[in-house]
């Protein structure tokens, strides 16, 4: 790790100002980026008109809209990491097999962070996640397939650490019991939520094994009514079956 002072802290903010724009923040002013940053006004202004200069947040009347050219500091990563070539082929089949969309997350900063998808055309359902979005840890299956592939005490700080939001009804809002549920999923290789971070959605996720550095998993969203006992069987199956191909693929 980069010492200190060898840190450009105002690149540093430059990436915490493109971080701010998200669904709830699609426009944001000068004030509202100073707000969300915890930076002063002046030192804003100067961020983001840097940034509309190098076309990666546009100008819309007071406010400001990301454009699509940020999408370039994604692409090298994926490239890099041939998704379009090994991860994604497999993800389109599997979820052909048991026509439901898959999603594949990364552990990244404390959140479930997707970066590929295989989605049903036309889909049933949608549940308005996209590669980028980013999902809590303790009340989603594929956060807590993330938790399960790290070693028990650094999965213990982060389920300590991180935020405990009551999403529905059934949002599991005792530490101790999400602890459970993560060495439940380690042991069991999968992890289930029903209803826990949307009301009456199921999630089933699945660790990706022997990734190296962050921790991925696989997993998929569907109305809770719809898991029967035989849906799940198949859905678990389907989600191991591609893991293990990732994981092959990805070595």
């Amino acid at each position: 790790m980069a010492a200190a002072r060898d840190i450009s802290t105002t690149f540093a903010k430059g990436l915490s100002v493109l971080r701010a724009f998200d669904a709830e923040n699609a426009r944001l002013s000068f004030s509202d980026i100073a707000r969300i940053c915890d930076l002063d006004r002046a030192a804003a202004r100067r961020l983001v008109l840097t940034l509309e200069h190098l076309g990666y947040v546009r100008r819309q009347g007071r406010v400001f809209a990301l454009t699509p050219k940020v999408m370039v500091l994604a692409g090298g990563f994926l490239q890099s990491h041939q998704y379009g070539k090994r991860v994604q082929p497999v993800l389109d089949a599997i979820s052909a097999r048991i026509d439901t969309p898959l999603s594949l997350a990364v552990l990244e900063e404390g959140e479930a962070l997707y970066v590929a998808q295989a989605r049903m055309e036309p889909s049933r359902v949608s549940f308005g996640f996209t590669v980028g979005s980013r999902l809590p840890l303790l009340p989603t299956a594929i956060g807590r397939a993330l938790l399960a592939r790290l070693p028990e005490e650094k999965s213990a700080l982060l389920v300590a650490e991180s935020p405990l939001v009551m999403h529905t009804p059934q949002t599991p809002l005792d530490r101790e019991s999400i602890l459970e549920c993560v060495a439940e999923a380690r042991r069991a290789g999968h992890a289930i939520t029903r209803g826990e971070f949307e009301a009456g959605v199921a999630g089933i996720a699945v660790p990706v094994p022997g990734a190296t550095g962050h921790p991925f998993a696989l997993g998929t969203s569907l109305a809770q009514a719809a898991l029967t006992v035989e849906r799940e069987a198949t859905i678990l199956q389907a989600l191991q079956d591609c893991a293990r191909a990732l994981a092959e693929g990805a070595g």
